[in-house]
């Protein structure tokens, strides 16, 4: 493919355009997928990385930030890690690789790779919107991943951990799941890195087809030089419950998109969200939620703690249409900011053209609660164990939400780890 030179590219986005003429004809694809490949990094190309003159990326000023990319190779070798919960069934993805794996009762697993190279997958490699960055890097390179089925009114009885594993370089994963009518099941999608500096990025697809209930667990631990840019797409069908876990303690520079369409009568959507931000990072977690549909209800809830020299932002739009009489979405972020050198900008969004309908939403910036430190502290706690209690306290409210107390715990003794080594 021939990409005409653009003026004043950065270094990142030529790097971008250099490595997929190199590696284009490597890619896997059917000829249609080549092309949707072809016409994304075009796009690319005219467009580059987005810059705070973007709306959707004020706060993440991608053409700043992202000041270099490292070469397109697979990085050191990954290695599976020991699931979060244990006993949990295991998908890896291991430097952008599928592994063959196992069909779990219940569950259908497949390549992302065969449904490039088949075609099945064309439509979905399509951008958002104009602004949409990381679904157009990714649908340019992404080589692998896990389809996923799960099958009517199947209840698989373990967690199933969508692990991928990078170690430097680049890797562009996509993770494809269809949840059938009357299923139920939790999911694990855990993001890890290494030393090594990396770009990842990936794609979640997700539909909820009508009475399936899902948990999804986003947990993102990228090694503190890495860039990772992760998008998830959900649609929820009549009657369907999706309870969406967002949780950011890793990665340099991190930007986290969240695109939910309720399309549904009935339907229900649940976001909670927890950004542990320390030494110099960007963490970035942007929501799209619209509802479409009469009778559809949703609730959102994004605590942040700031350390150091961190920068956070949480963008979250909910649009309820004309037709989607009787909605009820709530939506808050709450911030610790714990130095005088951090920052956390938060700016929710509603646009509503219903006239029957429940919304609000609501963002506080704080420190530690003075009264509660006293509190503690006429008790004999000194302080830097009552900061700490006060702090655990703070994010893992959301955490007791789980009906499975195996996996709060699970993900209370990360969180916990990561707040004992930095508050």
């Amino acid at each position: 493919m021939n990409i005409q030179a653009k003026t004043q590219r950065t270094a990142a986005e030529q790097g971008l355009i250099d490595a997929f003429s190199a590696l284009v004809s490597d890619l896997p694809g059917d000829t249609s997928v080549t092309a949707k490949r072809d016409r994304l990094m075009a796009d690319f190309g005219d467009a580059g990385l987005p810059s705070r003159r973007v709306e959707a990326w004020h706060y993440t000023d991608l053409r700043t930030l992202l000041r270099e990319v490292p070469n397109h190779l697979p990085g050191e070798t990954a290695s599976q890690l020991r699931p979060i919960l244990d006993g949990s069934e295991v998908l890896p993805l291991l430097g952008g690789r599928y592994v063959e794996p196992r069909d779990i009762e219940g569950l259908k697993v497949g390549s992302f790779r065969e449904a490039l190279m088949n075609g099945w997958a064309t439509a979905s490699l399509d951008a958002l919107r104009p602004d949409d960055a990381i679904g157009r890097i990714n649908g340019a390179f992404v080589m692998d991943g896990y389809t996923l089925k799960l099958a009517a009114d199947a209840a698989p009885e373990k967690t199933i951990e969508l692990q991928s594993v990078q170690n430097g370089g680049q890797a562009h994963g996509r993770f494809r799941l269809e949840a059938e009518a009357g299923s139920r099941a939790t999911f694990i999608e855990r993001h890890a890195g290494g030393e090594a500096a990396g770009l990842t990025t990936s794609v979640t697809e997700i539909d909820v087809a009508e009475g399936a209930e899902l948990v999804w667990v986003i947990v993102q631990e990228r090694g503190g030089e890495d860039t990772h840019l992760g998008q998830l797409r959900a649609k929820l069908a009549k009657d369907a419950n999706f309870k969406l876990y967002v949780i950011n303690m890793g990665g340099k520079l991190v930007r986290q998109e969240v695109d939910i369409a309720v399309d549904g009568e009935g339907a229900h959507f649940d976001l909670r969200a927890i950004n542990l931000l320390a030494g110099q990072s960007h963490t970035d977690i942007t929501l799209t939620l619209g509802h479409s549909v009469p009778d559809t209800t949703s609730q959102e809830i994004v605590r942040n703690v700031v350390l150091d020299r961190a920068r956070g932002a949480f963008q979250g739009q909910i649009r309820v249409s004309r037709e989607a009489q009787k909605t009820d979405a709530q939506m808050a972020c709450n911030s610790l900011l714990l130095s005088d050198d951090g920052e956390f900008d938060a700016k929710p969004e509603l646009e509503i053209f219903a006239d029957d309908v429940i919304c609000a939403h609501g963002a506080t910036v704080d420190d530690l609660d003075p009264v509660h430190l006293f509190y503690l502290a006429a008790r004999g706690v000194p302080e830097k164990i009552a900061s700490a209690l006060l702090v655990k306290g703070f994010v893992e409210e959301l955490l007791d939400e789980l009906d499975d107390e195996a996996l709060t715990d699970a993900l209370k003794e990360r969180v916990e780890d990561w707040l004992d080594a930095h508050v």
